[in-house]
């Protein structure tokens, strides 16, 4: 499966699933972001386990307000609907699966 791009209803929609979330907030301008996004496809492809999006800040600021995004990237990891990671600027492959297996 791939990074799918959310909104708050399709964030909604996911939360009520029992995988762990992986949540990229970036945007279109960003180079940092552009840099990590071929890490998080990657991870989409790789963790069935995991359920892998991608919110523009830019399209939905209220998202990115309700989970405290103020520079980006930010990667959220959420299990059973709580916030259980996260972490801000560029991240290796090794660091966002250890994020993710913590």
């Amino acid at each position: 499966m791939s990074a799918i791009k959310l909104n708050k209803s399709a964030l909604d929609s996911l939360k009520r699933g029992e995988k762990t979330i992986l949540l990229d907030f970036f945007a279109d301008w960003c180079g940092p972001c552009r840099m990590v996004s071929p890490v998080i496809d990657e991870i989409a492809r790789e963790r069935d386990d995991v359920a892998v999006g991608k919110i523009n800040v830019d399209s939905e600021p209220s998202l990115a307000r309700e989970y405290g995004v103020y520079s980006i990237p930010t990667l959220v990891v959420i299990r059973e609907g709580k916030v259980v990671g996260q972490a801000v600027g560029a991240r290796s492959k090794e660091q966002i699966l250890a994020m993710l297996n913590a």
